[in-house]
């Protein structure tokens, strides 16, 4: 006669078995869609460039010198961030030009866009106090936009910035401070968290 209690339970175990493997399945098919690129080093240097530019920009003797000091800034910015990128997406994905960069970048350059034509209009119209704002409220939405294709900390970074970016606009007069705080310590903030828990 057969012991059915000594037989091993195998609906229960087969079940166990296939949610690990869809587990598995699940897992590997986010890494090969997220862009695990986003420099989390260059990112924390873009923030430390950006509270320098804050503190030269806050004693500027005159609003021309103002505009020039955080446009120098942004294009340190980018080239610490370009070239941090690349190198980063060559190190783990092979190419910068692999499709989960291409989604980010695709994502992320409208708000920049959009931000670069919003800079030349406010400044013509004189309404210059508005750009820090405006500034952290696109670069946040491109964050955001742009951090849907990649681990969860960059669009949780986009959101902190975006807020930072509100206050920012209805607070024209602490304009270097919001933007020391959201591209300065947010991103060093997240930027050491990037490095640390996805490869630098």
């Amino acid at each position: 006669m057969i012991d059915w209690s000594t037989m091993p339970d195998q609906p229960t175990a087969l079940g166990d078995r296939a949610r690990d493997n869809l587990s598995f399945i699940r897992n590997t098919m986010e890494r090969a869609t997220a862009f695990t690129g986003v420099p989390g080093w260059g990112g924390a240097g873009m923030g430390a460039t950006a509270i320098v530019a804050s503190g030269l920009a806050a004693d500027a003797p005159s609003t021309q010198a103002w505009l020039t000091i955080w446009l120098t800034e942004a294009v340190v910015a980018f080239l610490i961030g370009a070239w941090s990128l690349g190198r980063k997406s060559r190190r783990l994905q092979g190419s910068v030009l692999a499709r989960p960069a291409r989604q980010f970048l695709l994502s992320f350059s409208p708000p920049i866009l959009v931000g670069v034509a919003l800079t030349v209009a406010l400044w013509a119209s004189g309404n210059w106090e508005l750009l820090p704002g405006t500034w952290l409220l696109l670069y946040g939405a491109g964050v955001v936009t742009g951090g849907a294709f990649s681990v969860r900390a960059v669009p949780s970074m986009g959101l902190v910035i975006t807020c930072v970016g509100v206050v920012t606009l209805f607070w024209p007069g602490m304009g270097d401070i919001g933007m020391a705080t959201g591209f300065g310590v947010v991103q060093i903030g997240f930027g050491a968290y990037i490095a640390r828990r996805h490869g630098g």
